[in-house]
């Protein structure tokens, strides 16, 4: 399987690199944006709101715990790379991959 640009395998997870549009009327996934996984969150990027909603909403996606979702890089920038832990890489792609909003 060769990976997505905006997936990076890694012995126990996989990082995320994505591009963020806070502010949305919702939160979803919006496509792939040159190498990143855009995703539109509905919160503000006001007092770490749009990144708190943005890795509840990649924990939920993905089933797993909120814990096992931790932001990298990108903390007050658009452009941000996370980690999920434990998580196989195939079921990433099944459950963000776009297509499947």
């Amino acid at each position: 399987m060769t990976p997505p640009s905006w997936l990076r395998i890694l012995s126990d997870g996989v990082e995320l690199h994505l591009r963020i549009q806070p502010r949305a009327s919702r939160t979803e996934i919006a496509g792939v944006m040159g190498d990143a996984l855009k995703i539109r969150v509905a919160a503000p990027p006001v007092d770490d709101a749009a990144n708190a909603a943005l890795l509840r909403f990649l924990a939920d996606r993905l089933g797993c715990p909120r814990s096992a979702v931790g932001l990298i890089r990108g903390r007050s920038a658009r452009q941000k790379v996370v980690k999920v832990r434990d998580v196989p890489p195939d079921q990433v792609l099944r459950q963000l991959g776009p297509g499947d909003n």
